[in-house]
């Protein structure tokens, strides 16, 4: 396939095992990929939360006839011979297994706790220009853990140094704490075009981790 836009391809799917569970999220090049093998089904999920299967060619045909209709939110893989539009939903057709049930701390997960905004000073920033700062310093046994680790930006997180933000007279724009909710999984669901994955999101199934 040519000319296929990299945007599209690192685009979000979210990922079922056979019983129509969230196990992960992953890129659309992986699940094209599952897809093309026969390891996957597309499940597409209609406005009413119906949702129906499709298998890799049914997929293909589906955006033939949809070329030149497509949405805003639809992510499209061009090629000189087709178009073909981007999955939101794959079924694992033989993996039964569960996901991880408990939230991984990562850098990550905690950026997209904190929103990408440093704690200290209140601004937003891109990932790169972020780190992760004890509340309590190492140096006085401060863990690392979700309710001692914040988002800070490079500036503040030198200007504290190895003080509590009392000390250094930073005060943190809220205590920091467990997420409840997956955080990256409620920051994509912010967006239109990952809405569908509602449907196979209850609210108890936000907890588990699918990065």
């Amino acid at each position: 396939m040519s000319s296929v836009s990299n945007v599209a391809l690192q685009a979000n799917v979210l990922v079922l095992n056979r019983l129509y569970m969230a196990v992960q999220v992953i890129s659309v090049r992986r699940a094209l990929g599952m897809l093309y093998k026969g390891d996957a089904e597309v499940v597409h999920v209609q406005e009413e939360g119906y949702f129906e299967s499709f298998t890799f060619d049914r997929w293909l045909e589906r955006s033939l006839e949809r070329m030149g209709c497509w949405e805003p939110e639809d992510d499209v893989l061009r090629s000189v011979r087709f178009e073909l539009e981007a999955p939101r939903i794959i079924r694992l057709m033989s993996f039964d297994k569960l996901p991880r049930q408990r939230i991984k701390f990562n850098r990550r997960n905690l950026f997209a706790r904190d929103g990408n905004r440093c704690q200290y000073c209140g601004k937003k920033y891109a990932p790169h220009e972020l780190s992760m700062d004890h509340v309590v310093p190492r140096s006085r046994g401060g863990p690392a853990t979700w309710e001692n680790i914040v988002t800070a930006c490079l500036r503040c997180n030198v200007r504290k140094g190895g003080r509590t933000p009392q000390g250094a007279g930073m005060p943190l724009a809220k205590q920091p704490e467990r997420p409840r909710t997956s955080p990256l999984l409620s920051t994509r669901l912010s967006s239109r075009k990952y809405h569908s994955w509602k449907v196979f999101l209850e609210n108890s199934s936000w907890s588990i981790d699918l990065t």
